[in-house]
């Protein structure tokens, strides 16, 4: 989960150093371009730009946004390069700050946009919802408050951008360049149908928002969230893990040396927090929502009523993920009454 930065803070500054404008090389053929975000958390994703011939190839998009365009357009500039020419954009996943961007540059400079095929399904409850999805499962997770507060929600006003991509990639289908061959590696989790780009043969993983360096991916931020999308998440951790190790390149944060290790401190943090998860329900907390009142959030171990709005519902939605699996492994036992989940 994202947190805003403390201005005043060495370690923040240097901390989120990579959100600096530009075109930075991090492998061969291939530059990571950050992009701008709106907000107080994330203040930048990172795109991908690949060479490929007398083009250029985007692993993810950004956020549909002008100063995302200008800036997009400037770091290009920079590796002999223009909007114009990308060929191709190969989103990790539907969100809107990897997506929206990749369709609006598709509509003005011309290329073409590939997600994967789990995604489908999203994209189209994105158009086609009328009320809030997270209405149900919030009064399920016992939040019945904030359950009402988004009872006012009417959908999204703008669907200018959530258009279908020109192609929906498969599990294992292999993306050839012309400098390089990328495998498309199905990792549901984070959304259902998220994929990472694996160039094999140079040794780099395009992560997307599966694995990242600095925050532990949210899981299921999306409008038909499954059930238990933290048991997907693990299982596709472990995928990735037992593939080659890879440079991570990240969505946000910087590019590290290595998948494997920070797969390996992602996998022991859902541990500890299956075992605190557990250990609150054991207090006596037995929805999701007085769960989540006893854990702290972030790294710096904040209360729940220190979060913002829309991490609050992230916070929810996370506590009922991990009671979910604690549920599936046994630990648990989950019955629901009137509409909300208990668990004991």
């Amino acid at each position: 989960m994202a947190e805003p930065a403390d201005p005043d803070s060495a370690e923040e500054a240097a901390r989120h150093s990579w959100e600096r404008p530009g075109a930075h090389p991090v492998a061969p053929g291939i530059h990571r371009i950050p992009l701008p975000l709106p907000g107080d958390s994330l203040k930048a994703v990172n795109v991908y730009a690949v060479d490929d011939g007398d083009g250029v190839v985007l692993v993810d998009g950004g956020w549909a946004l002008a100063e995302a365009e200008e800036q997009l357009g400037r770091a290009l500039g920079e590796i002999g390069y223009a909007l114009g020419d990308v060929h191709e954009y190969l989103v990790t996943h539907h969100h809107r700050d990897h997506y929206t961007n990749a369709v609006a540059m598709r509509r003005k400079h011309g290329g073409t946009v590939s997600l994967g095929e789990g995604e489908r399904a999203c994209i189209e409850a994105i158009r086609t919802a009328e009320s809030h999805p997270d209405i149900p499962r919030l009064y399920e997770a016992g939040a019945l408050e904030l359950a009402r507060l988004l009872a006012e929600w009417t959908g999204e006003r703008d669907l200018s951008d959530w258009e279908d991509p020109d192609r929906w990639l498969a599990d294992g289908v292999d993306v050839p360049l012309s400098t390089r061959t990328l495998r498309a590696i199905h990792t549901p989790g984070h959304t259902r149908g998220h994929l990472v780009f694996h160039d094999v043969a140079n040794a780099a993983l395009f992560a997307g928002d599966h694995v990242l360096p600095h925050i532990t991916p949210s899981i299921g931020v999306e409008m038909n969230r499954p059930r238990s999308p933290l048991r997907h998440y693990l299982t596709s951790l472990e995928l990735v893990r037992a593939r080659p190790d890879a440079r991570l390149l990240p969505a946000h944060g910087p590019v590290t040396e290595s998948v494997h290790a920070r797969i390996d401190e992602l996998l022991h943090h859902h541990e500890e927090r299956l075992a605190a998860t557990e250990a609150a329900v054991q207090a006596g907390n037995s929805t999701a929502f007085e769960v989540t009142q006893a854990l702290t959030w972030t790294r710096r171990q904040r209360r729940f009523d220190e979060l913002d709005l829309f991490n609050q519902i992230l916070a929810i939605h996370e506590t009922m993920a991990h009671l979910r699996v604690l549920g599936e492994r046994g630990r648990l036992t989950e019955t629901l009454a009137d509409g909300v989940a208990r668990f004991a």
